[in-house]
């Protein structure tokens, strides 16, 4: 599935819907060039649980928890690893469970530690605005993809199949 989306008013509202649609758990690999708005779909997922304050990416402390009522959501960003071992020596397996969130940027720099996602959004910067092209690893993912195939800036994502 692809997404065009024009500014940055309709990432976050697209991340806003993702985050919907994952219902507050599930593996997302975030992949795209350095400031291709990873980050910034991530502050749209984070709003869909109520956080209200800043998102910045954690590329010096590697993850960034957030405990939005039942909903736990942990932020990876993995740019400065140097190697996926040191995800083991940090505790990550325990932050990659199935009864939260994870959303990992960088995912490339964790390869072979990391399980399989069950979303992965690309990310590609355009002239105007950023392309998300999304594909589904499992079937929560394939879930997921569906509940957003019709998705619309305006369109509230929680009610559809």
């Amino acid at each position: 599935m692809r997404m065009i989306l024009p500014d940055e008013q309709t990432q976050v509202a697209f991340g806003e819907a993702l985050g919907l649609a994952l219902k507050g758990h599930g593996q997302v690999h975030l992949e795209g060039e350095l400031g291709a708005g990873k980050t910034t779909l991530t502050r749209g997922v984070l709003r869909a649980y109520g956080h209200k304050g800043a998102v910045k990416s954690p590329t010096y402390t590697l993850v960034e928890p957030y405990e939005l009522g039942d909903v736990h959501i942990q932020h990876f960003d993995l740019y400065r690893l140097g190697d996926p071992e040191e995800l083991e020596f940090m505790g990550a397996r325990d932050l990659l469970g199935d009864d939260q969130l994870s959303l990992i940027e960088w995912p490339s720099r964790g390869a072979g530690w990391l399980p399989v996602p069950d979303l992965r959004v690309c990310l590609e910067v355009l002239p105007s605005g950023r392309s998300a092209l999304l594909d589904a690893d499992s079937e929560w993912g394939r879930v997921v993809l569906a509940r957003l195939a019709d998705w619309a800036p305006n369109k509230d994502v929680s009610t559809t199949p």
